[in-house]
């Protein structure tokens, strides 16, 4: 296959893998509860700054480096997350953002940068380091297939489900004493996530009672 023809067969299956992601993100949000909902709309609201109803790209990255999120501030994600290509995001595109965010799917290739809407390879090594100044390690199946990237020489790779169910299993497997602890690190890590989320969404609405419009 010529190089044009593998490209665009790669960006028709990016807007394909997308389209299920904006599919999980609506059943995701639609089941929020009303808090999270109400928080949802406040972080859009933040993003806003010239509270027309749209997220220019300007805004985009400004709001995203102050949060820290700078994976989310590659160009190929703004790109992937403007659905009617008018260089901008409304709210029903923001909620995919959110989704992104809050399932940590914010992802791009370590190789090409490309966002990784689907199955992609991980370093076990790296994904299960103790260390926590480290980063995960995770590259596309191009990128991956044909060794177009640079890793340690030892590295051993799973794809994303391939390591989910690893995980599952290791995790099983372990005495009852070791499981209980691991669970209960995954517990505080979902009980502050909710506080935070909580403790936002009542901001939001005290803004909204003291008649500070958001949208």
């Amino acid at each position: 296959m010529a190089i044009g023809g593998r490209f665009l067969e790669l960006i028709k299956a990016i807007l394909l893998n997308m389209e299920e992601i904006r599919r999980a993100a609506e059943a995701y949000y639609e089941n929020l509860p009303e808090e999270k909902k109400r928080y949802t709309r406040f972080k859009f609201g933040e993003m806003d700054k010239n509270g027309d109803g749209h997220i220019n790209l300007y805004e985009y990255v400004e709001y995203l480096d102050k949060d820290n999120n700078t994976a989310l501030t590659h160009p190929s994600m703004f790109r992937a997350l403007d659905k009617n290509t008018d260089g901008s995001l409304d709210f029903e595109e923001a909620k995919v953002l959110y989704y992104i965010m809050q399932s940590g799917r914010a992802l791009l290739c370590k190789s090409c940068n490309t966002f990784l809407t689907d199955v992609y390879f991980s370093c076990t090594q790296c994904f299960t380091s103790n260390d926590s100044t480290g980063s995960t390690y995770e590259i596309c199946c191009d990128c991956f297939g044909g060794t177009k990237f640079t890793h340690h020489g030892d590295a051993i790779f799973c794809d994303n489900y391939t390591l989910l169910s690893q995980s599952r299993s290791l995790a099983l497997a372990a005495t009852a004493e070791k499981r209980s602890s691991a669970l209960g690190k995954i517990k505080k890590i979902v009980d502050v996530a909710d506080e935070e989320i909580e403790m936002i969404g009542t901001v939001a609405n005290l803004a909204v009672s003291t008649g500070c419009i958001i949208m």
